[in-house]
């Protein structure tokens, strides 16, 4: 009984471990590249190096915008965040509160956003920013990530919100609160599990998107980290100990971010189980 009780933890823990593992080979990768010379990296490939060279990291800040790539990077990606933590659940909860045919078909209309291309509006869109002079400003990308982020934020929260209970709002009601009291007071705060983890992913998205970044942001004054770390790929050369050690480096703020918010996100992963 004692064997087979092991053999079971064992056939439990091994899947586990194993994800675990797959998750962490990113990150290793990642800081063994940073530290390794570029002979190392042609030849050793994953193996820990010999030598440490933390040269790469200071080599890569000083041949790069390394600090005004990373200003740049929190000018965009923490406005968005805002932006979206304000927006989308208030629209999420009129739509999920109201169920006539107009509310339904304005939900309809965020969800066909979702299917939306980037690239069959790119042009247009483009010109629309420069003509507003927003090209290479951090305002223009958080209108655009923002809105491209908008529908996807709205579906998960909406879904979370037909789950909150109306008793409450009923009640806050017969006391003479108004509509915002309401959201701000009642909604709002059933809704933190569902909205720390779209701060979570929103700020992600925000913080690694390269598509819109080197479309909206081509000044060098104005790169954020992905469209920086491009640089080290250059058509004849490729600087990848320099290149792995500004990702590392560039990962660190994010990776803090989401450890700290992880307890939030387990709640609201937790409490949507529930109330599934």
């Amino acid at each position: 009984m004692e064997k087979r009780s092991r053999a079971i933890y064992w056939l439990t823990r091994v899947p586990l471990i194993l994800a675990a593992l797959v998750v962490l080979l990113p990150f290793y990768v990642s800081f063994v590249y940073s530290v390794k010379s570029a002979k190392e990296i042609a030849f050793t490939g994953m193996a820990f190096p010999a030598i440490i060279h933390l040269e790469n990291f200071t080599d890569a800040m000083a041949k790069s915008n390394f600090w005004l790539a990373m200003k740049n990077s929190l000018l965009t990606t923490v406005p968005t965040v805002l932006l979206l933590i304000v927006v989308a659940p208030m629209a999420a909860y009129v739509l999920g509160r109201n169920t006539s045919r107009g509310y339904n078909l304005l939900y309809s209309l965020f969800m066909a956003a979702l299917l939306i291309p980037f690239q069959s509006i790119m042009m247009p869109l483009y010109s629309d920013l420069r003509s507003l002079g927003l090209i290479n400003t951090p305002l223009g990308f958080v209108l655009v990530r923002s809105a491209f982020a908008l529908p996807f934020n709205i579906m998960v929260i909406t879904g979370f919100v037909k789950n909150v209970p109306r008793e409450m709002e009923e009640a806050a009601r017969i006391d003479g609160a108004g509509a915002a009291r309401v959201y701000f007071r009642i909604v709002f705060p059933l809704l933190r599990p569902v909205v720390a983890s779209m701060v979570v992913i929103n700020a992600l998205d925000a913080w690694n998107d390269f598509q819109l970044a080197v479309i909206f942001m081509m000044d060098k004054k104005a790169h954020t980290l992905p469209v920086m770390l491009y640089s080290f790929f250059g058509q004849y050369s490729v600087e990848l100990g320099m290149a792995f050690a500004t990702t590392t480096l560039s990962m660190i703020p994010v990776l803090a971010f989401y450890l700290l918010m992880q307890r939030h996100i387990v709640s609201g992963v937790m409490a949507g189980a529930v109330k599934g």
